[in-house]
């Protein structure tokens, strides 16, 4: 019991990245119908920024965190403008295909300026131990939660609560009838990825602080396990991303601690397709005829 209850720590703090990023994926599915492979990589550029600012400017783990989603916010609407904007009313494959494009440039871009090699993480926050009944919790995942849950309620807050997230909800119903009510609907997709991108930065810098070790690459395989996740608990659906995230999380840490680790990514392919096949929806999302 003590073995698993400390792999769910794990899981939890391990899934609270994932599901950072699943955020931005299943927000900016939410309003346009885009899969945005390059998130992953937005989430790498957060890293190296929060790396940069720690361990070459000085700063602290708080301030670094403030500028890495700042400044990933501010790439998420240049990369919109500039390379899906122009794409609006093409077909959803051309715009695929250009996200898997920012994605490599973005990558590339990083080999170029960072180098290709591995980068180590300064440790910014206290990282202490704390036994709880045999269970060992430390200060940096309980950081990571907070952190993690802190944003997450802003988020509803923003979604919910003000006129840009009401600006959202009616763009993602209806993008023309949104338009024909005053709402500035060019505008309201810009607030989506600088939203988006700002968490996807976030879990970059927490990443690099668990793991202590940040590379140009490092956004692939999570940016696709935070796309299951997203699909998992229902494409579009903001609670349904974040109960996706912490459910891979866990599965993972479970499969490494009781199995092996050579097996947790296989096992997170396999529950996408049992969702896909028994409920494409996801598990938070409806069925949806669609009048063709």
């Amino acid at each position: 019991m003590t073995q698993f209850l400390q792999q769910l720590i794990n899981g939890l703090s391990l899934g609270s990245i994932y599901a950072l990023i699943a955020l931005g994926y299943t927000m900016v599915y939410g309003i346009i119908k885009l899969i945005n492979f390059a998130h992953g990589d937005i989430y790498m550029l957060g890293a190296y920024i929060g790396f940069i600012c720690t361990a070459q400017l000085g700063m602290g783990f708080f301030p670094a965190l403030a500028a890495a989603m700042g400044i990933c916010a501010l790439i998420g609407v240049i990369i919109e403008r500039i390379a899906y904007k122009p794409l609006r009313n093409a077909t959803r494959i051309t715009a695929l295909i250009t996200a898997i494009g920012v994605s490599y440039f973005l990558e590339a871009s990083t080999q170029k300026v960072m180098g290709t090699g591995v980068k180590t993480f300064p440790q910014v926050l206290a990282n202490q131990k704390i036994m709880i009944g045999g269970v060992m919790i430390t200060t940096q995942q309980i950081a990571i939660f907070a952190i993690t849950i802190g944003l997450m309620l802003l988020l509803q807050f923003i979604v919910r609560r003000t006129k840009v997230g009401r600006a959202m909800r009616a763009v993602s119903v209806d993008a023309d009838a949104a338009r024909l009510m005053g709402v500035n609907v060019d505008m309201t997709i810009s607030y989506t990825f600088a939203i988006g991108s700002a968490l996807a930065g976030a879990a970059g810098v927490l990443v690099g602080l668990y793991y202590n070790s940040i590379n140009p690459l490092m956004g692939m395989l999570p940016g696709v396990k935070a796309f299951i996740a997203a699909v998992f608990g229902g494409i579009g659906i903001i609670p349904g991303a974040m109960f996706g995230g912490f459910f891979i999380g866990i599965v993972e840490t479970l499969v490494s601690g009781y199995g092996s680790s050579l097996y947790k990514d296989a096992v997170v392919y396999i529950i996408l397709i049992i969702i896909l096949v028994v409920k494409p929806a996801g598990l938070l999302g409806k069925n949806v005829k669609e009048k063709v």
